[in-house]
Order: C-alpha cells, then sequence, then structure tokens
C-alpha cells in the first residue's frame, strides 16, 4: 500500500467548512462533495488536483465540525493521502473510518513544496519528496488501521471479517 502523486499544499487550521463548505451538506454524494472540494480557498484544486495526488498541511487540519463529508470530499477527489503536522481528532478517525490514509509528520508538512513529486510507503512510514530527494519518518500505521484503510474503511473492513467467518 503506496501512495504517489503531486502536493497540493495548504497552510494550518484549515476546517471542515473550508474543506467541503456548509452550503452543500445536503448531499451524501461523493462525487458531489469532490467536485466542491476545497473551492472556498483555492477555486483552482479540482481542476489542478489528480487521482493519486497528496495533500499536504500544516497544523490542526480538519478542525471544526465533525462531518464526515470532508474526508469524503477528499478522497472522493483522487487524493491518495493527506499529510499535515497534525489533524483535529474527529477528523483524523473520520478519515480512517472511510478509508482515507493521513499521516502526521511535521517535517515533511515543511518541507515539502506544492508541486513536488511525493512517495509515502505506508508500511514504512516513509515520506518521500523525490523533486528534492528527501525523506521524512512518519508513524507507520498499525495493523489494524492499515486493515481499515486497504478495505476501503472500517464498515467494509467489518463486512469482510464477518464474510470470513
Amino acid at each position: 500500500m503506496n501512495a504517489h502523486g503531486i502536493a497540493h499544499k495548504y497552510g494550518d487550521h484549515i476546517d471542515t467548512d473550508v474543506i467541503i463548505p456548509a452550503r452543500y451538506l445536503a448531499t451524501q454524494d461523493p462525487n458531489e462533495l469532490a467536485a466542491h472540494c476545497m473551492e472556498d480557498i483555492d477555486k483552482s484544486f479540482r481542476q489542478k488536483s489528480q487521482s493519486g495526488d497528496i495533500l499536504v498541511a500544516g497544523l490542526n487540519f480538519g478542525c471544526g465540525s465533525s462531518r464526515e463529508h470532508a474526508p469524503i470530499a477528499i478522497k472522493a477527489s483522487g487524493i491518495s493521502c493527506v499529510i499535515a503536522k497534525n489533524f483535529a481528532r474527529i477528523f483524523y478517525r473520520n478519515s480512517i473510518n472511510i478509508g482515507l490514509p493521513i499521516l502526521e509528520c511535521p517535517a515533511a508538512s515543511e518541507g515539502i513544496d506544492d508541486g513536488d513529486e511525493v512517495t509515502v510507503d505506508y508500511n514504512t512510514g516513509v515520506i518521500t519528496d523525490v523533486t528534492k530527494g528527501e525523506t521524512y519518518q512518519a508513524e507507520p500505521f498499525p495493523p489494524f488501521i492499515k486493515d481499515i484503510i486497504s478495505k476501503g474503511g472500517l464498515m467494509a473492513s467489518l463486512r469482510a471479517k464477518g464474510a470470513a467467518k
């Protein structure tokens, strides 16, 4: 399980209202949410982001309301991983629950620039800025979180465990 893509970098305290504005919360459709992801902070995000790209942010990413819409919008946008200095706790849990890989790594958050080519090895936690030839060490996912993410989220993981019995 790895990620490889172009970095899209944002600052500190990016809240869930910026990730997906409240005016779009009437829908649960991931594609509709993706169409409006980050639009209040970066109107070009949807056009410039490609499947597999990586979102990089600063402190307290995903603060604000506890809406699951925010990580769904990011994942549906094709973002393969979010790297930040740290995450709001409820956003962190919601992301894992829907199968969006997120890693806390202050050094990578500071060192990676917008537009850099980045790879992430989820097994080791190594983040490589290919553009700069620099590596950073994040805490790798424990096995149970790797399982949840690889299955596409908590519910899919539980269904797979039930089917295996």
